[in-house]
This record gives C-alpha cells, structure tokens and sequence, in this order.
C-alpha cells in the first residue's frame, strides 16, 4: 500500500501511521533500527528495494530523504509505504524543499522509532565528513558506498581523511569474502611470509584499492594493482611466497579458481556481492568496524606511497 501526502508536516505523517496502525495492526512491533537512506537527486527506488529485502532480516523503520524535485519554498511532500510495498519495514518517502532542506535532523527526528538505533546510508553521492553531516551525527553506523560515487578512488581517500568509528563503506563489504578466502588459505602450511601482493581488477572500482590496502595493512608487504578497464570488480590476487604463488583467480566475475603449490586447483563460486546482500550485513552490527577504519587510514596509505 502506498499513500500520498503532497504539503504534509511530520505530525500529520505521525497520525496516519498511527491510523493505519490502529486499523491494519501494530505495523510498529518488533523493529530494530530506523534506517535514514539519503539519495539526493537520485531515484530512491533501487536503494528501497534493498533496504525492503535487508529489513526481512532486520526489521526496520525507513526513511527516505530525496531532493525536491521542484524549486519551491519550505515545503514537505511524502508517502508512507506499508506491506507488500515495504518489506518487513515501513517506508517513509519524504522530499522537502526550501528551509527544509536545511534542516534535516530536525526533520526526521519526530519520526524516528523511540530507543531504537540510528543507520545512515548515503548509495549514491557521499558527503565531505559523513560523522558531521546532519543525518550521520545522530546515527551510530554510516553506510557510505563509493562504488556509486561519480570519483570512487578520490571519494575514498576523502573517507579515510574523515574517518570515524561507526563509518563503512559498501566497498569494503563487496570484498568480504576474497578477504576471508585468503586469510583461510594463509592459515595453512607452509607459513611463509608473503613477499609480494598484487590486486587486480576494474581501473576505477574501489574494492579493488581496498583489498590492496587490507594486505598491505595485514601483511606488511609490498602490494601492487593491476588495474583493468571495464573488469568485472576484483578479478585476481596473487600472493607470491617462496614455495610458490597463492592464487585467487576470477576473471568472469562469478567462479574463482584458487591455485596453491602442489594442490590440485579448486574452483569457488564467488559471484559478484549484490547491493541488498551487502546492506544486511552492515546492518548486522551496529559497533564500530575497527578493521576497516585501520585498513582505510593506514592500508591505504601504504599503497598510495
């Protein structure tokens, strides 16, 4: 069910989901978290779908932050999103203009769920310090995702400039599982140290940079890119040791072929992450992800010198 409430205050948004509520059930119960998404000029649907399928996991309060289309005075339009339309969540749509927009964190904050915690997610543009921006002071995660932003490297050094704890990015969690598949390869004999790193993949996609700094920062070795136009993401590390290179190969952006010193070759499905899969696990955990801000700050450092 989608409702229309063109010229709206957020008090009337709060009654007619207190009718809803009182006539469809307590659509309230049982959320964990209220999820702030910030589009910008961007179609806000995609990143509504994903935040539909991440809230069967994590049942949530949505709201929607997106530029007003028209250039009007203070003025707030909005729609509520509720059922099928929603997940296992409530939608709020709202598009303010003029003074409002501004004024964000005042805005949302009569909306938000009480003693629940606070996510931000930026998918598309990020702002210049996230832990300042108006939405992200009040939240205790930041979901940032470089990958969308039109200069993902540069934005990316950006983040690690402002960094805080609570800060991710959906970059880093697109190579979760080449990380783990590494350090399991590594925890194997023989334990040689890694003489080298090289990363390969798309020439601008920042899961690459990531994955190279993670090593840099986790090895203390020398780590090379190898960048590629138009690659499907990650495509390959390589790990060269003195019995021979670890290889995680994956050039088709779906199955990765992992080759090691007197092992047959073993093939792995590792298809390219989806956004709505990336976002559950960010919402898993609301604590900061000290990993990630050591291999931002410090990983990245390592390979751009």
């Amino acid at each position: 069910m989608i409702i229309e409430m063109p010229d709206t205050t957020t008090r009337d948004i709060n009654k007619r989901l207190l009718k809803e509520r009182d006539e469809g059930g307590a659509i309230a119960l049982g959320r964990v978290l209220t999820l702030i998404i910030s589009v910008g000029d961007r179609d806000p649907d995609e990143a509504i779908d994903a935040a539909n399928d991440a809230s069967r996991e994590h049942p949530c309060r949505v709201i929607v932050i997106a530029n007003d289309v028209q250039d009007r005075a203070s003025n707030l339009d909005a729609q509520i999103r509720l059922g099928g339309d929603a997940g296992a969540s409530e939608v709020l749509v709202l598009r303010p203009s003029g003074q409002l927009e501004r004024h964000l964190d005042t805005l949302v904050i009569p909306l938000l769920l009480p003693d629940a915690p606070i996510v931000t997610w930026w998918p598309y543009e990020i702002p210049d310090n996230p832990s300042e921006h108006p939405l992200g002071r009040m939240a205790a995660r930041r979901i940032t995702d470089t990958t969308q932003c039109a200069r993902p490297n540069a934005a990316l050094r950006a983040l690690a400039a402002a960094h805080a704890d609570g800060d991710t990015d959906l970059a880093w969690t697109r190579a979760t599982l080449w990380r783990g598949l590494i350090a399991a390869t590594l925890d194997q004999p023989p334990y040689e140290p890694v003489q080298k790193a090289v990363v390969a993949g798309e020439s601008t996609h920042p899961s690459v940079d990531l994955m190279a700094a993670w090593l840099a920062y986790a090895l203390k070795c020398p780590v090379e890119i190898e960048r590629i136009k138009d690659a499907p993401a990650i495509t390959q590390v390589r790990l060269q040791r003195a019995s021979g290179d670890i290889v995680l190969d994956r050039p088709d952006g779906k199955t990765a072929a992992l080759r090691q010193p007197d092992q047959p070759e073993h093939r792995i499905a590792l298809p390219i992450r989806q956004l709505r899969e990336c976002l559950a696990e960010e919402l898993r955990r609301l604590d900061a992800d000290e990993v990630y801000g050591e291999v931002l700050q410090k990983g990245l450092a390592r390979i751009d010198a």
